[in-house]
């Protein structure tokens, strides 16, 4: 076909796409620039009076007026990375069932039920666990694990807490819940990526369906589970509603797994409207920041992975 710019100039259509382009590029990183600096501007209050104590002391006063963000980072930390290691397992082997083993007229209504999963507002699954999961699991688990424990030792420590259901675990479950249908849902769509005459081709020469899926589908889009892992990741750092309902919102570390705890996004949607002095407002602010580089940090952990996978 020809192409009329070649030879000559450009048409003037697309010069103006070109522009746009750069400047809808130029624009996205003027709004990331300016989130950056009202955020450092805001918060630099709390930096400048607590310094590096801000980032390492769990004292949270707002009558003294003392803040300290240890508590909600390692909050934020726990629960995220204990979601993920729940709802990881479960994601794959649920890809895995639906493309794998499971029959079209069953896959289907599967898939869309995952996809509607996963549109469900993080509020309901906040209020569905409040109010349902953890009176169930305080009943159920949380107070036969304190009657059967053995005093003193490790699992003692572990399962310490007060047995009303809100706590560092549930929340995790909850929000293991919630990025488990994300996650499936871009599993399923990377393994059907793989060739179908891949797979044949390791049925043929004798593999089981576990060595199939281990040795030769997982490992055809591993680029793509790398990047669905730390999409999930990134969507338990900065979830909020859901995670205020049932953390327990305690300032403190956590001293075990059922303890109460908070987290960056629980601590500000909590206390931003009720902030009572500037430099509330500002240590408020200023955890904002901290979660934006938590976050900043875990995307470019996983720029650096996916790139040395594919060298």
């Amino acid at each position: 076909m020809h192409n009329p710019a070649i030879g000559g100039r450009a048409p003037l259509g697309e010069d103006i796409f070109r522009w746009l382009c750069l400047s809808a590029a130029t624009l996205l990183l003027a709004i990331l620039a300016g989130v950056v600096v009202s955020l450092a501007i805001g918060g630099w209050p709390a930096f400048a009076k607590f310094g590096l104590g801000f980032l390492t002391s769990s004292t949270w006063n707002p009558v003294s007026d003392i803040y300290g963000a240890a508590g909600p980072i390692v909050g934020t930390l726990v629960t995220s990375f204990l979601s993920l290691a729940i709802a990881l397992p479960l994601a794959i082997g649920v890809a895995v069932f639906l493309t794998e083993f499971a029959p079209a007229r069953i896959a289907r209504p599967i898939a869309v039920a995952i996809e509607l999963l996963a549109g469900i507002p993080s509020i309901v699954y906040g209020m569905w666990g409040l109010f349902v999961f953890a009176p169930w699991f305080a009943e159920n688990v949380q107070q036969p694990l304190a009657n059967s424990v053995t005093p003193g030792s490790l699992m003692d420590t572990l399962t310490q807490g007060i047995p009303n259901g809100a706590n560092i675990f549930t929340a995790s479950i909850i929000l293991a819940i919630m990025i488990l249908p994300y996650m499936a849902a871009v599993f399923r769509e990377l393994l059907l990526t793989v060739p179908a005459q891949v797979r044949e081709a390791g049925y043929g020469i004798g593999c089981t369906s576990f060595e199939v899926t281990a040795r030769i589908s997982i490992p055809y889009v591993r680029t793509g589970v790398l990047g669905v892992i730390m999409l999930g990741l990134g969507r338990a750092l900065g979830e909020t509603m859901a995670v205020t309902f049932i953390i327990g919102n305690a300032h403190g570390f956590p001293k075990s797994l059922f303890d109460s705890g908070s987290t960056i996004a629980s601590t500000i949607a909590n206390e931003f409207a009720e902030a009572s002095s500037d430099m509330h407002s500002a240590a408020l602010i200023a955890l904002g920041l901290v979660l934006f580089f938590i976050t900043f940090g875990v995307l470019a952990l996983a720029r650096l992975l996916l790139a040395r996978s594919m060298r």
